[in-house]
């Protein structure tokens, strides 16, 4: 399950700096929304690896 974060984790990332630097051109409202559930899953993933 951490592993499963963790590559979730890495495509929000990608994404987000491809949206941020314009490579993909979406609204801002959507690249904050994005941002907000990266937020979420890493702090999810960091919880989960401190508990194991």
């Amino acid at each position: 399950m951490i592993l499963a974060f963790g590559i979730i984790n890495l495509i929000l990332l990608a994404w987000q700096l491809l949206t941020g630097l314009h490579v993909i051109r979406v609204s801002a409202r959507t690249h904050r929304k994005t941002g907000i559930v990266l937020v979420i899953s890493a702090s999810l993933h960091a919880g989960m690896a401190l508990l194991a």
